[in-house]
């Protein structure tokens, strides 16, 4: 699958939840939910997140951000 960029997909290998930043060679790259470093994964190792998995990205993203994890 080649997800278009800007969706919300888990990376299946990790079970990370990252949005869709671009296609570079054979790669699908991904930055996790709120910001961060991105990382290549292969097209076949992704699928749509779920709503409810969006909702748990943005979840743990907000308390982060409250507990002053984040810069």
């Amino acid at each position: 699958m080649k997800p278009p960029i800007g969706a919300h997909v888990v990376d299946t290998r990790s079970d990370r939840i990252g949005i869709v930043m671009g296609h570079e060679g054979p790669y699908v790259q991904l930055r996790p939910y709120g910001g961060g470093k991105e990382w290549d994964v292969d097209p076949g190792a992704v699928r749509h997140a779920t709503p409810a998995e969006r909702l748990r990205a943005a979840t743990a993203y907000a308390n982060a951000r409250s507990r002053g994890d984040l810069p």
